[in-house]
């Protein structure tokens, strides 16, 4: 899973491209010094030839943070190195007029077969997830949650992790839109799902669920630890500034959420009214409250004790 908003996917697709082209260009000209016998650039048979061809200067100086823990990403440094290595080998071979071995050629051809088909992973990887993604916010499509809520569910139903679903609507937006803007209205919803992502937990995930409504999934987390990764998030919303066009128009933002646990007893959809019905109660309780769904507390009772908890700190 890439911790990007489709923006930054974006990008880092289009550096990847650049690279790969970047890469092939160097490969051509390899081969050309290779069985032509040129000189070759004496970058290529440096010992660390791999960081100074324009691929390397991607990979290790440009590359994000978010892409650099991708699994294929991970295991193109070796075949890259390995393609350096006996692309060297065989340039010296060819500088001292001494012949080309088949076995290192064809060691050559596999390194970069395997090198291109990684490249083509991590870009397909890179275009899957942006063909899930929301194109304003970067959130996962709707479509994506009910299939990935039903996989935690059957986790949780093997008693291997709980899951904690919260149902999350951002507070006034629609004041925002009205005073300044539905340019600015849309970019706070992308500032807040960037935020979300950059916030929350690594295997935690945001779907757009419809206009300035969003489901989060917290896998691994029961509705206690659900509580705290979502306190933290609407403490750190409620603080968070947005600026918008250029007039600067100066935002702020505050969110209200309701938590349930996928219960396995229950269908997801279920699960999902329950969490809006607890955020339902946040709402009403003044927004930017986060409140778990209960079924032995009734709604009367739970905003009064609301609002003893308000009053009492």
């Amino acid at each position: 899973m890439f911790r990007m908003d489709s923006a930054r996917l974006r990008k880092a697709l289009e550096q990847l491209e650049q690279a790969a082209h970047d890469h092939t260009e160097w490969h051509d000209h390899l081969l050309r010094a290779i069985v032509c016998r040129l000189p070759c650039d004496p970058d290529d048979l440096a010992e660390n030839a791999h960081r100074l061809c324009r691929f390397g200067q991607w990979y290790y100086e440009r590359a994000s943070d978010e892409l650099r823990v991708q699994p294929t990403f991970v295991a193109m440094e070796v075949e890259h190195m390995r393609l350096h290595r006996i692309g060297a080998r065989l340039l010296l071979a060819g500088a001292s007029d001494a012949p080309i071995m088949r076995a290192d050629y064809e060691d050559l051809v596999a390194a970069s077969a395997r090198l291109h088909l990684q490249i083509e992973s991590l870009m397909q990887q890179i275009q899957g997830e942006l063909r899930n993604r929301d194109a304003l916010t970067g959130a996962y499509d709707r479509v994506e949650m009910l299939p990935a809520l039903r996989e935690w569910q059957e986790v949780a139903r093997r008693h291997v992790q709980p899951c904690c679903i919260v149902f999350m609507d951002l507070d006034h937006l629609k004041e925002i839109n009205d005073t300044c803007g539905h340019q600015a209205g849309d970019e706070v919803l992308a500032g807040v799902v960037r935020y979300l992502l950059e916030h929350l937990r690594p295997n935690d995930k945001v779907f757009r669920y419809g206009g300035d409504e969003f489901v989060i999934a917290l896998p691994g987390a029961d509705l206690a630890a659900g509580q705290a990764v979502i306190r933290h998030i609407r403490d750190g919303l409620a603080r968070m500034r947005l600026v918008s066009g250029p007039g600067g128009i100066d935002m702020s933002v505050t969110a209200s959420f309701g938590l349930a646990l996928l219960d396995t007893d229950v269908s997801v959809e279920d699960c999902i009214d329950r969490a809006d019905q607890a955020l339902l109660l946040a709402k009403a309780a003044g927004r930017n409250h986060a409140i778990n769904w209960d079924a032995s507390v009734t709604t009367g009772t739970r905003l009064r004790r609301l609002q003893l908890d308000d009053a009492n700190g």
